[in-house]
C-alpha cells in the first residue's frame, strides 16, 4: 500500500513504524472474514481493511471526525485478522498508533472520558478494586443489570498454598482483578506445580501488567506499569528463577511484548527483552512436564473456550486441549473456536451492547456438545462468559486441580 504521510504525521514517535506496517498491507481483504465486529456489522469501516484506511487517511492529513474514532473504538485487538492476514501485517501495532495519536486531536465526550479514567484508576489497582468489587457483591441485588452481570454472584475462595520446597522456582503474575474475581486460580496452579516440583515465588511489587492503560490509550503509563514490573521481578530471575507463568493470557500476551515496547529504551531495553523470554503461560510449562505425576481421575466434559490473547498474539491455540485430553477429560467440539468471546479487556464494558451478542454467539457455540463446564484461560474471558448465568465458566487450571487424586 502507497503511503505519503503528512508532515505532522512524520513528527510522531512511531511515524516509521505505523509507516511500514501500513506498506505491508496489499488491501487483499481475508482479514475481514474472521473480524468479529465485521461479521456483525458488515460496514467496511468496522473491519481491520477499513481502519486500516481509516489510519492511514488521518496519518496522511486528511480530516478526521470523531465517527472514525468510534469505528477504532469498536475494535476488539482480538488480532484474529493478524492469524489470517498473508502478508503478516501487525493490525495491533497499528492500530495502537492511530488511536494514540487520533486521541491526541479528537476530544471524546465527557462520559466517555470519564468511564475511561474511572477504569485506568480502579482496575489496575488491586487495592481499590477488591473493595469496590466485595460492595459490589454485598449490594449486588440492588444493583442495575448492566452492572451486576459484571459481578460474579459467586467466587471459588483460594485453597492454601503450599511452601516453597523444591529447587525448581518460577514467578507467577498475580494481575490486577483475577486476585478479586478468581483467587484460586493462581492457588491452584501453585498445587498443580508443586506436585511437579515447581515451586511459586510471589511477588508482591509486581501489580498490573499494564495492558489496561495502555489499550485505553494511556500508553505511556501502561509502559511504567511494564517498568516496575520488570525492576521487581530481576532480582528472582538473578536468583535462577526459570519462567514468570501467567494464568491470564491477555497479562501474558502483553508482558510478552515488554521487550519490543521498551526496545527503544536505553535503562530497559535489554532487561525487557530477558523478562518477555521468560514470560510463559501456564500451558507452555505443564505441557514439558510427566503429567502422570498428577494423577488425575475424571469423567468431566468440557468445552474450552480459547481466548484471543492465547491463540492471536501468543500463537497458542490447539495448546491446552490436547493437555487436557492427555489428562483424561473429554473435550466437546466448539464450532467457530477462533472467534472473540467480546470481552477483549475492557470492551465488555465501554461496548457493552456488542460484547453481550458476541458474548452469546459464543457461548451458543460452546455448550453444543452440552458440556458440565466452560474452561477457558483468561480471567476477562472467564467473567464475561460467566456472567450470562449459563454453564459453569472456570480457569482449566481449577478444574485441573480439582481432579488431583
Amino acid at each position: 500500500m502507497q503511503t505519503n504521510l503528512s508532515e505532522q504525521a512524520r513528527k510522531l514517535p512511531r511515524a516509521e513504524e505505523a509507516e511500514s506496517i501500513l506498506r505491508s498491507c496489499v488491501h487483499c481483504g481475508f482479514c475481514n472474514a474472521t473480524c468479529p465486529t465485521y461479521q456483525l456489522l458488515g460496514d467496511e469501516r468496522d473491519g481491520p481493511r477499513g481502519r486500516i484506511y481509516l489510519i492511514k487517511a488521518f496519518l496522511e492529513g486528511e480530516a478526521t471526525s470523531r465517527e472514525t474514532q468510534i469505528h477504532l473504538d469498536r475494535c476488539l485487538s482480538c488480532r484474529n485478522c493478524e492469524t489470517t492476514c498473508p502478508s503478516g501485517v501487525e493490525y495491533h501495532t497499528l492500530l495502537d498508533i492511530g488511536r494514540e495519536a487520533m486521541d491526541a486531536e479528537i476530544e471524546r465526550p465527557m462520559q466517555e472520558r470519564m468511564l475511561r479514567s474511572a477504569l485506568r484508576t480502579v482496575v489496575p489497582n488491586t487495592s481499590a478494586f477488591s473493595f469496590l468489587f466485595k460492595a459490589g457483591q454485598t449490594f449486588r441485588p440492588l444493583l442495575p443489570s448492566s452492572l451486576k452481570d459484571k459481578i460474579p454472584a459467586q467466587v471459588v475462595r483460594a485453597k492454601t498454598r503450599p511452601q516453597a520446597q523444591h529447587s525448581r522456582t518460577a514467578l507467577i503474575l498475580e494481575g490486577c482483578v483475577q486476585a478479586s474475581m478468581s483467587p484460586n486460580t493462581n492457588a491452584a496452579t501453585a498445587r498443580v506445580l508443586d506436585r511437579l516440583g515447581i515451586s511459586l515465588t510471589p511477588i508482591s511489587e509486581a501489580g498490573c501488567c499494564g495492558a489496561v492503560d495502555y489499550h485505553l490509550d494511556a500508553q505511556e503509563a501502561g509502559l511504567d506499569r511494564a517498568r516496575r514490573n520488570i525492576d521487581a521481578w530481576l532480582p528472582s530471575i538473578e536468583r535462577g528463577a526459570e519462567a514468570i507463568i501467567q494464568t491470564a493470557s491477555g497479562c501474558g500476551a502483553f508482558v510478552k511484548e515488554y521487550g519490543h515496547l521498551l526496545r527503544h529504551d536505553p535503562a530497559y531495553a535489554e532487561k525487557a527483552r530477558r523478562v518477555s523470554a521468560l514470560a510463559l503461560d501456564l500451558v507452555e510449562v505443564l505441557e514439558k512436564e510427566d503429567l502422570q505425576a498428577l494423577e488425575v481421575k475424571t469423567a468431566e466434559r468440557l468445552a474450552f473456550h480459547c481466548p484471543c490473547t492465547l491463540q492471536h498474539a501468543q500463537k497458542l491455540g490447539g495448546r491446552v486441549e490436547p493437555l487436557l485430553k492427555k489428562l483424561g477429560f473429554h473435550l466437546t467440539p466448539v464450532a467457530d473456536g477462533h472467534l472473540c468471546c467480546g470481552s477483549a479487556g475492557t470492551y465488555s464494558i465501554t461496548q457493552p451492547a456488542l460484547a453481550k451478542e458476541l458474548r452469546d454467539n459464543r457461548l451458543n457455540a460452546l455448550e453444543a456438545g452440552k458440556p458440565d463446564t466452560i474452561v477457558t484461560a483468561n480471567i476477562g474471558c472467564q467473567t464475561h462468559l460467566g456472567s450470562a448465568g449459563r454453564t459453569p465458566v472456570r480457569h482449566w487450571i481449577e478444574v485441573v486441580e480439582d481432579a488431583l487424586n
